[in-house]
């Protein structure tokens, strides 16, 4: 009786393996695919798939590489050119997800309500990102595929940029060539 119920639950779309929306990354040094958590992140999620879907990530960079911390992209054109920005999106740090290895969230300024474009995957357990006494960083999705991708992005050598002006920049681009949804 056990198993039939389970299996006239699986046939009910949705009830019992329900996933969020995913997109696949595709960068020169590999493809990471990131489920994205719309229940507990929606307003950062929209946000996210807004510039997906109208292409602006497209041809962009990892312009920030902190192994044991994070890689930041989405903000620079390969000729590291500050690229258009959307409206910002209200903090969401307080969902409940954490700023864990492998997951995705939003960078922002000290305001915490000023994230646009710019997002960075957690290469280590940075939970000192997450809110506490003050809002945090959201956390709006988890790496599914490619958590080696990851690894060597990390790995990659950075050094001080010039156009920049800052440290952690890969000395060779990597580059996001494309992001795309695609179908759980």
């Amino acid at each position: 009786m056990k198993c039939r119920s389970l299996a006239l639950l699986a046939l009910i779309p949705g009830l019992v393996w329900a996933s969020g929306p995913r997109v696949e990354m595709q960068t020169n040094m590999g493809n990471i695919v990131v489920e994205l958590e719309a229940d507990k992140a929606p307003k950062t999620v929209e946000n996210f798939l807004n510039y997906v879907d109208d292409g602006s990530y497209n041809h962009s960079v990892f312009h920030r590489v902190i192994p044991g911390f994070v890689a930041q992209g989405g903000g620079y054109s390969e000729a590291y050119m500050p690229l258009p920005t959307h409206t910002p999106v209200q903090n969401e740090s307080g969902n409940g997800l954490s700023n864990r290895r492998g997951t995705i969230a939003m960078a922002r300024m000290s305001d915490p309500d000023s994230a646009t474009r710019q997002f960075y995957f957690n290469l280590n357990d940075n939970l000192s990102l997450d809110a506490n006494v003050q809002a945090g960083y959201t956390v709006f999705g988890t790496v599914v595929a490619g958590q080696d991708v990851l690894d060597k992005i990390a790995a990659a050598p950075t050094s001080v940029d010039s156009r920049l002006r800052t440290s952690d920049v890969p000395t060779s681009p990597i580059v996001i060539e494309k992001v795309v949804r695609i179908e759980n």
